[in-house]
């Protein structure tokens, strides 16, 4: 073979490799280009997900708030339910109350009053309202409610020495305060 042939096959040679080196090189940089766009989408997806995570927590949390409020309003709605109704029939027992202290010679009518106040105690009771003690108890602002004052001798200040009306309360709530007499 003629040394120009020879030549003319090495550059071809050298040309194939050098094309093939290229394209494989070209192909090489696009899958780094597409490495590096697919890291950067990644992360990009990364963030997304950190940041519906934030505001699905913080929803979370919004409802779980809102479930033990509305929770809350229920228990104490059940609890205190009673209490208007016992403003409105504590007068009924204060009435009753005035009925048995009145003398009468008609055993059968203190008989009855009896009865009807005594089953409409025992039911307020039931429902959670409890006469407050406040005689012969050191004065309580928050139970009592001083009416009058009065000096006794062997009688230590602040005691409640009478019950002008007495008070209620339904649970731990005050539903009408005692009214009292109090030694000075």
């Amino acid at each position: 073979m003629s040394e120009e042939k020879i030549l003319d096959t090495a550059d071809e040679n050298i040309e194939e490799t050098v094309s093939e080196d290229t394209a494989e090189t070209a192909e090489a940089v696009e899958e780094v280009d597409e490495v590096a766009a697919l890291k950067a989408e990644n992360e990009d997806l990364q963030k997304k997900v950190a940041v519906l995570k934030n505001e699905y927590a913080k929803a979370y949390a919004d409802t779980e708030n809102t479930r033990k409020r509305l929770q809350n309003e229920f228990e104490q709605r059940s609890k205190y339910m009673m209490q208007s109704f016992a403003l409105e029939i504590l007068p009924v027992l204060d009435n009753c109350e005035r009925a048995l202290a009145h003398e009468t010679t008609d055993e059968t009518y203190r008989k009855g009053v009896e009865m009807i106040y005594g089953q409409l105690k025992m039911a307020l009771e039931k429902e959670g309202v409890k006469e407050i003690e406040a005689e012969g108890q050191p004065f309580d602002a928050n139970w009592h409610q001083a009416l009058m004052t009065e000096h006794q001798d062997g009688v230590e200040a602040g005691m409640v020495l009478q019950v002008l009306q007495k008070g209620y309360k339904l649970k731990d709530r005050i539903l009408r305060a005692a009214m009292v007499k109090v030694s000075e």
